[in-house]
């Protein structure tokens, strides 16, 4: 068995090479004169593997599509555009280094986000002092809204919204039954980084709101391998919902568990279904748990680049042999303003670009993208959908709703 140094030093060199491999290319891309090159540093490696795969996927199908189309027109001049990417190794420190390298070494004027808020929290101060524009859908912290940046912008709703309709939802339902929502308790587990303590902050507004009571409130383990601590608590209190918020990890987790430790609860909510893919892994054991998601294929929007929603997931799925995700979504999003600005800048100056980026105001796939003075996408609503059959179908908010949701949550024998 290879020793734990031995390991390491052999991870470093391999990250090296990838580095000399991706600078390489980056320094290729800046001589080429008809090409628009934007820098992401994303984690190819680590915890967030997955969900930087489904990043760099969203941007890779963003620029493919562009690039099929002709590229971006600025001022009567057509340019291809390209990604240089680094992996960041699910790393903030990592994260920050590579994006002083993109800006400083390899020449990066505009940057594509990272995965995840601490990935992202890491970067801003970065690209900020280097005035350089900063297009993201993957860090949803409301913390990363309130620094003043004037180059950060996210086209995803912040992550204090995930899990308020689970919340909400639940109060429906309960006067439908001829209940009081005051009557119901929660139970909620997160992972204690900064995406899901927004997402716990989010639930406890509106458990105020709606006048709910929390009776468990945990942190779950840092490495995410098991929940029974928590689950343990939930089968002895009984809540009337169980909200949980733990990337892919934590909702694999969530749904196995209740499941061997035969811990029925009505109303079941996690994040990061999707990635997870517990609807199409563990579909017996998901069924009835709802899900937020940033997107759904089902849903209206259009664009002039992918068309329908459902358009785009056809593609994605075409191209990379799995469906596609809010978080390859949200990332093609980001790639697409970047078009937009560009072309409407009339300029690849930054901070024409920046001004530009500031004004948009467009329809996409991904649904309609407006940012406030903060630099979030105030103009897009989240989505809830429960497992059903093996599927995702959308279940809130009401007035979109593709159907009614399943409750209380029947627990598959």
């Amino acid at each position: 068995m290879m020793s734990t140094a031995t390991g390491k030093t052999a991870l470093a060199l391999g990250s090296a090479a990838l580095l000399l491999l991706y600078g390489a290319a980056g320094a290729l891309a800046q001589k080429g004169g008809d090409e628009i090159v934007l820098g992401a540093a994303v984690s190819l490696t680590g915890k967030y593997s997955v969900n930087g795969k489904n990043t760099k996927d969203g941007y890779d199908i963003g620029i493919k599509r562009l690039n099929e189309m002709g590229g971006v027109k600025v001022s009567g001049k057509t340019y291809k555009l390209k990604v240089v990417y680094y992996d960041d190794e699910s790393t903030p420190a990592r994260g920050a280094q590579l994006a002083e390298r993109l800006i400083n070494q390899d020449g990066v004027k505009y940057v594509l986000g990272a995965y995840s808020s601490g990935l992202t929290k890491a970067i801003a101060p970065i690209t900020e002092k280097y005035k350089v524009p900063h297009v993201e859908g993957n860090g949803a912290a409301r913390e990363l809204f309130t620094e003043g940046y004037k180059y950060l912008f996210a086209v995803l709703s912040t992550s204090d919204y995930y899990l308020r309709d689970a919340v909400n939802l639940a109060a429906e339902v309960a006067k439908e039954h001829g209940r009081d929502p005051k009557t119901m308790k929660i139970a909620m587990a997160f992972e204690n980084d900064p995406f899901s303590l927004d997402v716990r902050a989010g639930i406890v507004e509106a458990a105020n709101k709606q006048g709910m009571k929390i009776v468990i409130d945990d942190k779950l383990p840092p490495e995410i391998n098991d929940m029974a601590a928590t689950l343990t608590k939930v089968k002895a209190v009984k809540p009337d919902l169980l909200l949980v918020s733990g990337h892919e990890k934590g909702a694999t987790l969530v749904v196995r568990q209740t499941a061997e430790m035969k811990v029925d609860v009505p109303i079941v909510a996690t994040t990061h279904c999707d990635s997870a893919k517990i609807a199409e892994n563990l579909s017996k054991l998901a069924e009835g748990v709802l899900c937020a998601s940033q997107w759904d294929r089902k849903l209206s929007y259009k664009d002039k680049w992918f068309g329908s929603a459902d358009d785009y997931a056809k593609a994605f799925e075409k191209e990379f042999k799995y469906p596609a995700p809010y978080q390859a979504a949200e990332s093609t999003a980001s790639v697409l303003v970047f078009a937009d600005a560009f072309q409407r800048a009339g300029s690849l100056d930054p901070e024409k670009v920046r001004d530009a980026i500031a004004k948009t105001d467009i329809m996409t796939f991904f649904g309609p993208i407006k940012f406030d003075e903060t630099g979030k996408n105030t103009a897009k609503p989240m989505v809830l959908y429960q497992v059903r059959g093996g599927d995702y179908k959308v279940v809130a908010p009401t007035q979109w709703a593709e159907t009614k949701m399943v409750y209380p949550r029947k627990m598959s024998q």
